[in-house]
């Protein structure tokens, strides 16, 4: 399998799939996602569920219990508040959490000036990660990886410099993470920080700071320190560079679509093309 560099390339992968796809959404009744969703069903081999009901905690019930029978293989969020819909997610007893299980975020953007999709956590669910968290981000961020051929995906740690500090505890743990990838834990990756988005991502960066990585300044993944750095990235990135984003929650049994409420149709398109593709 060829390495996916594009999300040209990830439509391509999921139409290389040939299946019959089932996604279920929760209140499609915004423009964006109601666009995003008519685009899906002209341009793949989708069937799409919608699920309307002026009781947005039913609407959301409804949906999860169609993912937990197996009678879709995609969950959407459309114009319902996430934190009804995280609940449903989250119910113990009839969510799509397994236990032991940690829920994150995961995007993923094609910009103009980088040669390859560039993968980060975590914009929207874990406001401070615990060391747990992190690994788990680590986790999930590489298999997506591996799913997408990337055989060897380079993980980048984030902080606002190449060192760490009494004052940015988490960084401590940065080392843990680094040995258990040494050790074969998250299966091939190569795993280095802490580094600065720029040091992470453009060689010439390291050059000039005098730094040596083995992620060579080409990361495939920034795992961000928090979700203000993550959250403040994702905007940057689609605001000031033109990049193309999209984002699924990672964790649950099956990939879910929670965008943003501010995420244009072809966001919401691409995000559904990229929770497929990591089926």
């Amino acid at each position: 399998m060829k390495t996916i560099r594009t999300f040209q390339e990830i439509r391509q992968l999921v139409d290389d799939k040939r299946r019959q796809w089932r996604i279920v959404v929760v209140n499609a009744t915004d423009e964006a996602t109601r666009e995003a969703l008519e685009l899906v069903e002209r341009s793949l081999q989708v069937e799409v569920i919608r699920i309307n009901d002026t009781l947005p905690e039913r609407a959301a019930e409804k949906a999860v219990a169609l993912i937990r029978r197996g009678d879709a293989d995609v969950l959407m969020k459309g114009l319902i508040g996430t934190d009804i819909l995280l609940r449903a997610i989250l119910n113990k007893v009839s969510g799509l959490l397994p236990e032991g299980q940690v829920l994150t975020h995961l995007s993923v953007a094609e910009i103009p000036t980088y040669p390859k999709l560039l993968f980060f956590t975590d914009v929207a669910v874990i406001p401070y990660p615990t060391q747990k968290q992190r690994t788990e981000q680590v986790r999930y961020a590489i298999n997506t990886c591996h799913h997408l051929g990337i055989q060897e995906p380079r993980i980048a740690l984030i902080h606002c410099s190449e060192h760490g500090g009494r004052q940015f505890p988490f960084v401590e743990g940065y080392e843990d993470i680094k040995q258990m990838a040494i050790e074969g834990v998250f299966g091939k990756c190569i795993t280095d920080g802490p580094l600065d988005v720029k040091s992470a991502c453009s060689k010439e960066a390291l050059k000039a700071k005098g730094i040596t990585s083995p992620l060579n300044g080409e990361a495939d993944v920034l795992i961000m320190p928090d979700i203000e750095a993550g959250n403040a990235f994702y905007k940057s990135m689609t605001l000031f560079a033109g990049a193309r984003t999209a984002g699924i929650l990672c964790g649950t049994i099956s990939p879910v679509v929670v965008p943003s409420r501010g995420d244009s149709a072809e966001a919401k398109y691409n995000s559904i093309l990229f929770a497929l593709a990591c089926l």
